[in-house]
């Protein structure tokens, strides 16, 4: 059976330290696991009127210091 995998991207503010809880990686990888290890997967955006998808080189990591996490 073929499934895509669409994340529901909400903006829900400017920040990251005003974003509140979010998934850390190993959740992530975890709930992924649900599904078939070739599924794409895709970003919707708009309540599903516009979609993107992930690539590796959209994928970032930025070091935080831990007095200031913006």
């Amino acid at each position: 059976m073929k499934q895509k995998v669409i994340i529901e991207a909400r903006r829900t503010s400017y920040s990251t330290s005003d974003v509140g809880r979010t998934m850390t990686v190993r959740e992530l990888i975890d709930y992924l696991e649900n599904f078939y290890e070739d599924s794409p997967i895709y970003l919707s955006h708009d309540n599903g009127y516009t979609f993107g998808g992930i690539m590796e080189r959209d994928i970032n990591s930025v070091e935080i210091d831990e007095d200031d996490e913006d």
